[in-house]
């Protein structure tokens, strides 16, 4: 059988995910024991379960997480394929979120530590799952609406093709912690700078107009034109399921939803399977 183990940071956005995949139509079970997850998946064959399954593990199993990885061999021993759904958030992020929400961290249960030293020991303990993670979610600049856009843009078109989304963001507000592909974009004319397009964004066609008009930008956007199509044929032959490519620009209004924009229609022109993420459009600057 197939599964999706959503996984991550305790206050990351786990519940908001996995309410979006029941949402998709995914047969979801939460907070399922980390060494339950081979049992699990033998009870699945013997049931009537049919379509896509999504598991979620974590901290809350206590030390039984510690056996995680060894759950994961023996569903590939017994043929079972499953893909690892990483979330994530800064560390000040997943502090305000507690403190908001007052929940307790499944690390503090002892009371040896305090919320902040819980919150980047699971860091570390993560640090193996998110190396084997097929996609990382990092949720620390969006909303919840953006978090169930994103889900849905990984798993609600399942055909097998590598996803590739095209994400912008400023620069001033930090780098998506997500990104395979990272280009800096503040090299280009800034419409920032030109009154009548600074409250616009890049979603504007004025915007994108200016942006695409100057030489500098046409030479980038050929350059990068030509090494996408070098690079992601050779990610897709590594079997690689998401790829994110990340434009900053200062803000993340202009210049980088500009190229965001369009290199995703260059992508989806091309057969790529191809989603689009604008971070930090609504920021006020």
């Amino acid at each position: 059988m197939d599964f999706l183990i959503v996984t991550g940071m305790s206050g990351a956005g786990k519940t908001v995910a996995v309410n979006e995949l029941e949402d998709m139509g995914f047969f979801c079970v939460d907070n399922i024991p980390s060494r339950l997850v081979s049992d699990f998946a033998r009870l699945c064959v013997q049931s009537p379960i049919t379509g896509r399954i999504a598991l979620v593990t974590d901290f809350r199993s206590g030390e039984q997480f510690a056996g995680f990885p060894t759950e994961l061999e023996q569903l590939s021993a017994e043929g079972h394929n499953y893909r690892i759904l990483m979330l994530e958030a800064d560390t000040k992020v997943i502090l305000r979120r507690y403190k908001e929400n007052r929940r307790r961290h499944p690390l503090l249960e002892d009371g040896s530590q305090g919320l902040e030293a819980a919150i980047e020991t699971e860091r570390g303990l993560l640090t193996p799952i998110r190396q084997m993670a097929d996609y990382i979610i990092d949720t620390s600049h969006i909303r919840t609406a953006q978090l169930r856009e994103r889900v849905e843009q990984l798993f609600g078109d399942e055909n097998g093709k590598m996803v590739i989304t095209c994400m912008s963001f400023g620069y001033k507000y930090g780098v998506p912690a997500e990104t395979d592909l990272l280009f800096d974009v503040r090299c280009l004319p800034n419409p920032f700078y030109v009154p009548e397009l600074r409250p616009k964004t890049g979603l504007s066609a004025d915007v994108r107009d200016y942006v695409l008009a100057t030489p500098e930008a046409k030479g980038l956007a050929a350059r990068l034109d030509s090494l996408l199509d070098y690079l992601l044929p050779l990610y897709i032959a590594e079997g690689k399921c998401s790829l994110v490519i990340g434009f900053g620009c200062t803000g993340g209004q202009h210049r980088s939803v500009t190229f965001a924009e369009l290199f995703r229609a260059r992508l989806l022109e091309k057969g790529y399977r191809t989603a689009v993420s604008h971070r930090d459009v609504s920021q006020r600057q």
